[in-house]
């Protein structure tokens, strides 16, 4: 009876993580997306602009994913925003989410107009990447930088 509920078991969880590999990324262009920046309930927001092709993007995911674990139940919504553009965009987002065992909302961000958008992000953005908005309903920072685990924590514990 136990060996039939393990297997059971192990077939929902593998049928759940193909699914959601399978499932397809959501793609925005800006007008769509600017949703993710303008929320205003009781929740920190933490919106990271990166790509998979860009280095330190990929250095610092490791981080995000920590918090992502860490304050997902503390009323903390992380979304990683690629900027990943050119052919099989999705297959190569997807790759690099099951490589890296990514846990945190990702969407595209597919609007080749930046210059009419980076200023809305942030009017000091000069559209370097990794690029992250932290904000709340009544206070918001962006930072032009890559982070490390403990420097992201501390930003995001100033406005919890």
């Amino acid at each position: 009876m136990k060996f039939k509920n393990l297997k059971l078991i192990i077939l929902l969880l593998l049928f759940n993580t193909s699914f959601a590999f399978s499932q397809d990324i959501k793609v925005y262009d800006f007008n769509a997306f600017k949703q993710f920046l303008q929320k205003t309930d009781d929740k920190v927001y933490v919106v990271n602009f990166w790509a998979t092709w860009c280095k330190p993007c990929v250095k610092e995911m490791p981080a995000f994913n920590k918090l992502y674990k860490e304050y997902a139940n503390r009323g903390v919504e992380i979304v990683l925003v690629s900027l990943d553009f050119g052919k099989d965009v999705q297959p190569r987002v997807k790759q690099f989410i099951k490589t890296h065992q990514i846990k945190p909302l990702i969407i595209i961000l597919d609007d080749p107009d930046t210059n009419a958008w980076i200023d809305k992000v942030d009017k000091n953005w000069t559209g370097g990447i990794p690029a992250t908005v932290i904000y709340n309903k009544s206070k918001r920072k962006f930072y032009e930088q890559s982070f490390e685990y403990d420097e992201l924590e501390k930003e995001l514990k100033t406005f919890l």
